[in-house]
């Protein structure tokens, strides 16, 4: 096995990345070449503390919905934000990335005809504050 020269500094992924491109720039560009449909950015900053943006988008099939979720995966560590934490992989009717500042909830059609999460998230809450 080779062995590298002592003055060679190998250089973290995450300082090799574009640390101007906003995470949300990154989502959106990677849902758009995924080919998601009805793609819906909700900004939820002062709504909310779990994060900035709320990304909603649909998969035609559970299949395109796993592999939505896959490019978006590699799409972020390829960016330098590490590894999101995934949930509802096994099924793909409803898969949720959190990447921290935004959260991305990829669908069915009709799993998100069912559950219309952006629209709560896109009322006004500023009428109900007291």
């Amino acid at each position: 096995m080779a062995t590298l020269p002592e003055n060679t500094v190998s250089t973290p992924d995450a300082v090799k990345a574009n640390p101007e491109r906003p995470m949300i720039d990154v989502i959106l560009e990677c849902l758009d070449d995924a080919k998601a449909e009805e793609i819906v950015a909700v900004d939820i900053t002062g709504k909310s503390s779990l994060a900035d943006h709320m990304v909603v988008a649909s998969g035609r099939s559970q299949r395109h919905v796993g592999a939505v979720a896959d490019q978006m995966l590699t799409a972020l560590r390829d960016a330098g934000f590490g590894k999101p934490r995934i949930e509802g992989l096994p099924h793909c009717d409803w898969v949720l990335v959190d990447a921290g500042d935004v959260i991305v909830h990829i669908f069915r059609p009709e799993v998100r005809e069912f559950y219309n999460i952006e629209k709560m998230w896109q009322a006004d809450f500023a009428a109900d504050a007291h």
